[in-house]
């Protein structure tokens, strides 16, 4: 599940989610390969993160767009 607080068990928050986490979940929605390392090669360019250096989905997704419209 994707949707709950990050301390419940079994569940992911979309606004703190871990890289790991984070790389599972798009591949199954997506249907594509995404790893650990791709999402921190799109940190190192500037990908926003929290704090804790966990993802919010909403903003990685939109930093994604933003990015594929500037042709990078």
């Amino acid at each position: 599940m994707i949707d709950g607080p990050q301390d419940s068990p079994g569940k992911l928050s979309p606004t703190a989610m871990p890289l790991a986490d984070t790389a599972r979940v798009l591949t199954k929605v997506s249907g594509l390969t995404i790893t650990e390392e791709m999402l921190r090669d799109d940190v190192l360019q500037g990908a926003p993160t929290n704090a804790d250096g966990t993802l919010n989905l909403v903003h990685f997704v939109a930093w994604q767009i933003r990015e594929i419209g500037r042709g990078d």
